[in-house]
């Protein structure tokens, strides 16, 4: 029992919490801009849990997705469903039961966050299948990612006004540079079994096209506070992700493998810097 419970927790990347970072930090800038500081104790632990959840959730149904495929990568052959250690409705048997449990999460809350989740399930639910046919599935990584802002901003003013909006555009920017950074990794192994990403998409424009991806992402941001009045240290957050970026490019320039892979796990940090200037700017103001 405990060995197969290893199986599922390697399944859902319970041993790699980068994805779930990438996906808690746009939530909890939006949480701290929609209620002008820190959210409510209850509100914050329903979005953490939920965050953790359906991010695992991702993983189980990415990975039934991905089991013909991920057995050409070298870097996911050894996963647990590819391996052949668990079979494919074990793996979808996690991702619902962890689905279920994040939308159990959410039953205090309002009814647009509700139908909000039921949006976010499907983006969730649907990404896997778009590497087959969409040129740059990153950007709907990026949907996926940052469906939280539009989330935190229903539960705590039950609406979601336009910045909300602009805040998931630059995180859709975002996500397309990070994860062009990790696409890099397998670029190779990903042309050979004939699916779709921005690593090749670009081409030799790909670092070009990552630093665009971060400049657009800032400059969003930037609005977005300017949007909100933050105060000075917001803008010391931004700068933090703009000096953030520029040490990514370091990482990326050259194309190394594993210096692609470093620069998208150091994303944790930009994601980080914003955080910091958004919860300070709202404490000082």
């Amino acid at each position: 029992m405990l060995e197969r419970l290893a199986l599922y927790a390697r399944l859902v990347r319970i041993d790699k919490p980068i994805g779930t970072l990438l996906l808690l930090w746009p939530t909890l800038w939006a949480l701290w801009m929609a209620a002008d500081g820190p959210p409510s104790w209850p509100v914050f632990c329903i979005f953490v849990a939920g965050t953790f959840l359906m991010r695992s959730a991702g993983c189980a149904i990415n990975d039934w997705a991905d089991r013909d495929i991920d057995k050409h990568v070298k870097r996911t052959r050894e996963r647990p469903l590819t391996s052949g250690r668990i079979a494919p409705w074990e793996a979808l048997a996690v991702a619902a039961l962890l689905a279920l449990l994040a939308f159990a999460l959410i039953t205090p809350l309002n009814a647009l966050t509700k139908w909000l989740a039921v949006a976010a399930v499907i983006i969730a639910g649907t990404y896997p299948f778009f590497k087959r046919f969409f040129a740059i599935p990153q950007a709907y990584l990026g949907i996926a990612f940052g469906f939280g802002i539009p989330m935190a901003f229903a539960a705590v003013q039950d609406h979601v006004p336009p910045v909300a909006w602009v805040m998931l555009v630059a995180n859709v920017f975002w996500a397309v540079a990070y994860d062009t950074a990790y696409a890099m990794v397998d670029r190779d192994d990903d042309l050979l079994i004939g699916i779709k990403t921005s690593a090749i998409t670009f081409g030799r424009f790909d670092v070009a096209a990552i630093m665009f991806c971060y400049a657009a992402f800032l400059l969003l941001m930037a609005w977005a506070g300017a949007a909100l009045a933050l105060a000075w240290p917001y803008w010391l957050g931004l700068a933090g992700a703009a000096g953030t970026a520029l040490y990514h490019y370091t990482l990326i320039r050259d194309r190394d493998r594993m210096r692609c892979f470093a620069a998208f796990r150091h994303n944790n940090w930009l994601g980080a810097w914003v955080f910091a200037g958004t919860a300070l700017a709202l404490a000082v103001a």
